[in-house]
């Protein structure tokens, strides 16, 4: 089982990565740092993949955020999202601001602090910016970590 498994991310590589990294950054419960350190280890090309990874994350997270400009009721119906949840992403905006944004990479609130982002409204041009950003610090770090102990 595990030779197929193995054969499916090598043949999928960057691709494969691509869709892990977008899923990983909607409202589905799915992670891709662990297909990204399997690749650094198979020798796939790390700014690629930290490139192909931080894309594919970025735009999981346009669509939670395209999701959240939509309207609360859309979130709640369809994503089903608390309103409690929704309250405290909101008050965490007002907190700490739009830099609260490079942080959509963590697990759980990563989703709320987009679908809030969209809620709110907020410039798309900053949201996209400092969204990108904290993705792409995040996969750089994990991939060259994960080169330096692995290779």
């Amino acid at each position: 089982m595990f030779e197929s498994l193995e054969s499916m991310l090598l043949n999928y590589g960057y691709h494969g990565l691509f869709l892990a990294s977008f899923l990983a950054s909607t409202i589905l419960p799915f992670g891709s740092e662990g297909i990204l350190i399997y690749l650094v280890q198979k020798k796939f090309n790390i700014p690629a993949l930290v490139l192909v990874a931080s894309v594919g994350n970025f735009l999981g997270a346009c669509t939670s955020y395209y999701i959240g400009f939509k309207g609360r009721i859309l979130v709640e119906k369809y994503l089903r999202f608390d309103p409690k949840e929704l309250e405290k992403g909101e008050k965490i905006f007002t907190k700490y601001g739009s830099f609260v944004l490079l942080f959509t990479w963590l697990p759980f609130i990563g989703d709320v602090i987009t679908v809030v982002g969209g809620l709110l409204r907020l410039n798309f041009k900053i949201f996209s910016v400092l969204v990108f950003t904290g993705k792409f610090l995040r996969y750089l770090a994990v991939a060259y970590i994960t080169a330096s102990v692995f290779l």
